[in-house]
């Protein structure tokens, strides 16, 4: 194992490690804001209806806009979205807290400050894919990526409990004022960040066009063809999307049943989601400083271990043993997600990044609600168990269908114009480039 200095050789960059530093804190912030919304609605007398009016407020702006968030940020600059997103998120929640505050926080005046903030979301996300190339070499992005996702990820196994116990000392309103400067943070990262521009486009023929540059339309189309005309990219999202349909929705409702049922309740789940964010952590700090001979086909190869929670609460495992698939499946999650995001930024060009990224995101996560709402009414029909040992099965099929078909080719080079393909080349036989390596 490489000696820690080198493995976060990425955070030498001062670019990078100023918004590194902002980013972390203004994820903790975040990661506190839904413990602290959900408790002012209750206690406000919004009860569960109430409640969902908000999550939906927050989350319905961020599917759809989050495209046109990928078009602002190709065409105004990662740097400069972020910061109008950072600067819309800071004023957001600065004004729950203000409304908590005064004894004003309504359903109604909630749910639309949530819309603000689910438009600063989507303009965020993009972004983060646009901005992290042109902050650290191409041979450190995979290092970046794992940073990220470590702080996410940290973010989220922590931020709860402390916002848990600030809310019932303190109050929401301070909660969601932490959050509030939590952004102001981050914002104070970006501000002085010096970010190179993105080559410009080719040109278009002659005599196409105008002088004033492709419309919204255009640019979405272009971004699209950029998408779908990299095979290994748009097949990676579609096993993530139906993962999310078939298997990770199914677990978030049906895993707290079982867990009431035979894990010893809400404290056996909460173990069993720690142990999801232990793995990950641990996943990336394994993956810092390691380079994959062949990335995509590690990818496509552990996206098997994403059904193993799933798996052990089908078969009825024990609290120890289904934590310990959860673990797995954390240490999973941020490889897999990590290697794909460094594979998407090394192999479309910079000046499609946001666009890409949104597609990505958006093709990803899209049928997720779905899921959600068709989780509990197939458990009533076939039972929980059922439902989750067919998602584990489909998660292992379609694994070992999309290594046979995409792990043998490699990216290996950006495409030279908008929407041309990457080139690929054969995986070699034999045991080069296996694993992780120490290049």
């Amino acid at each position: 194992m490489k000696p820690t200095p080198r493995r976060l050789a990425v955070l030498r960059g001062r670019p990078f490690r100023l918004f590194f530093t902002g980013y972390a804190v203004s994820l903790f912030g975040s990661s506190t804001a839904s413990v602290a919304v959900a408790f002012a609605v209750l206690d406000g007398g919004g009860g569960g209806s109430g409640l969902g009016v908000v999550m939906a407020a927050r989350i319905v702006p961020v599917v759809l806009l989050l495209v046109l968030g990928g078009a602002a940020a190709d065409r105004l600059g990662p740097r400069r979205t972020m910061l109008g997103s950072d600067a819309l998120r800071c004023a957001t929640q600065a004004a729950c807290a203000a409304l908590l505050f005064a004894g004003h926080g309504t359903v109604g005046a909630l749910a639309a400050l949530m819309v603000l903030w689910g438009l600063g979301e989507a303009v965020f996300l993009p972004a983060l894919d646009a901005l992290l190339p042109r902050l650290v070499p191409a041979a450190e992005l995979a290092d970046a990526n794992a940073l990220l996702g470590i702080a996410r990820n940290g973010a989220a196994v922590a931020g709860p409990a402390l916002a848990g116990l600030l809310t019932a000392t303190a109050g929401p309103g301070w909660v969601l004022l932490l959050d509030a400067a939590s952004y102001a943070a981050g914002l104070a990262a970006l501000a002085p960040l010096r970010v190179p521009a993105a080559p410009a486009a080719p040109a278009a023929p002659d005599g196409a066009g105008g002088g004033a540059g492709p419309g919204l339309l255009a640019e979405l189309r272009d971004g699209w063809g950029e998408f779908r005309s990299r095979r290994w990219l748009w097949a990676g999202v579609l096993q993530g999307c139906l993962f999310n349909l078939l298997v990770w929705a199914p677990f978030l409702v049906l895993g707290p049943v079982l867990a009431r049922e035979h894990l010893g309740g809400a404290g056996g789940w909460g173990a069993v989601m720690g142990a999801y964010g232990a793995g990950a952590v641990l996943g990336g700090l394994v993956l810092l400083g390691r380079r994959p001979g062949r990335p995509l086909r590690t990818v496509l190869a552990v996206t098997a271990g994403w059904g193993l929670p799933s798996g052990a609460l089908a078969l009825g495992g024990s609290l120890p043993l289904v934590m310990a698939a959860a673990a797995g499946a954390g240490v999973v999650s941020i490889v897999s997600g990590s290697l794909f995001a460094t594979l998407v930024q090394r192999h479309v060009p910079p000046q499609a990044l946001g666009r890409v990224g949104a597609y990505v995101t958006l093709g990803a996560f899209a049928f997720g609600p779905v899921g959600l709402a068709l989780a509990g009414p197939l458990a009533a029909a076939v039972g929980a168990r059922t439902v989750l040992g067919w998602g584990a099965l489909w998660q292992l099929a379609s694994g070992a269908v999309a290594l046979a078909l995409l792990g043998r080719r490699e990216p290996v080079a950006a495409a030279a114009d908008p929407g041309a393909e990457v080139r690929t080349a054969p995986v070699p036989s034999g045991d080069g480039g296996r694993g992780p390596s120490g290049g």
